[in-house]
């Protein structure tokens, strides 16, 4: 994937994706994190998506002030770790441990989002599996493997053979809601669609899911927008 730089102040940069089915050029702006990706067929010259995108300079920048900026994790400010802000402090540790109701870490500033996501992940990784086991037994069916991933599209996922995978940020959102995406996932090992009878399993397993969807749409975006990097 390229990318494109349209001068101006400030200078916007969009991600250039080719597309063998596209049959005309879209663009499109992430309301996670802000991402502006223009799809073009393969057959069009990069000059005519330049020249597509001034078109839609003044929509483009209209949109991209609408969005929220990006927030840094750093020593002295907090995190959201199970619906609750977390402070971040520098310790006396080696590693990424929680003391008295802060997250204490190596006193090392460079590497402080590093640190909070592997404690993030490592949370995440044990909160979801055991979700993903206690839904996997109401249901008498059982999953194959779990991976962890940092999804921009979707919280979680079943692939045909049974295997899960999660967005480790849902260990940022409130406990319910970790459990709800896992319930969700879980009851796709029985129903491989989103039909009404995918909707029943679900509610048999997390009668509250109705309050989580609702939670991730309007607060999704947020989990998104914190940077570990």
């Amino acid at each position: 994937m390229g990318r494109l730089i349209l001068e101006g102040n400030p200078p916007v940069e969009v991600l250039l994706r080719r597309s063998a089915r596209a049959r005309r050029l879209s663009l499109r702006i992430s309301r996670l994190d802000g991402r502006a990706t223009l799809t073009l067929p393969n057959r069009v010259p990069e000059r005519e998506g330049m020249a597509f995108l001034r078109e839609r300079e003044a929509w483009l920048r209209g949109h991209l002030n609408g969005i929220e900026p990006e927030v840094p994790v750093v020593l002295g400010g907090t995190v959201m770790f199970r619906g609750a802000a977390l402070p971040l402090v520098a310790g006396d540790v080696k590693r990424a441990r929680i003391i008295d109701g802060a997250l204490a870490l190596p006193d090392e500033p460079d590497k402080v989002g590093k640190r909070v996501a592997a404690f993030m992940k490592l949370q995440a990784r044990d909160a979801l599996a055991d979700a993903s086991d206690r839904y996997s037994t109401a249901l008498g069916k059982p999953y194959g493997r779990i991976s962890l991933r940092d999804t921009r599209s979707r919280w979680g996922s079943c692939s045909s053979a049974g295997d899960l995978m999660y967005s480790w940020r849902l260990i940022m959102a409130p406990t319910e809601v970790l459990e709800y995406v896992a319930a969700h996932e879980v009851a796709h090992l029985q129903h491989m669609d989103h039909s009404p009878r995918f909707w029943a399993a679900v509610e048999r397993l997390f009668p509250a899911h109705k309050a989580c969807r609702k939670w991730l749409r309007e607060n999704g975006g947020a989990l998104h927008r914190v940077r570990f990097d």
